[in-house]
């Protein structure tokens, strides 16, 4: 859902900077990316690393799940694809059509 909201921001400011706006600060279209890339990947891992315990193992039905960084890993390298095909999607099927 991250990634679907700031992908749309992305192409609302794409395609108002094609039309021709005068935004404030030019075209920052590679730091709008950057800052995608970045937020994706930050919220994919703190989401993961608070949704995802760690497995208890055999620690028997006491075992309390215990949260660690294999969980944020986990969430990192899961936001990495998903950052990547939402805005694929975003600029190579959705934005050609703001172009007729």
């Amino acid at each position: 859902i991250v990634a679907i909201v700031l992908a749309l921001a992305y192409l609302a400011y794409d395609v108002a900077l094609s039309r021709g706006a005068s935004l404030a600060g030019g075209d920052l279209r590679v730091l709008a990316i950057a800052w995608y890339i970045g937020i994706v990947l930050l919220s994919g891992t703190l989401i993961t690393y608070l949704v995802v315990p760690r497995p208890t193992g055999a620690g028997g039905p006491t075992a309390r799940p215990r949260r660690s960084a294999w969980s944020a890993a986990l969430g990192f390298f899961a936001s990495v694809p998903i950052a990547y095909l939402v805005m694929v999607v975003a600029t190579q099927i959705v934005r050609p059509l703001f172009d007729a």
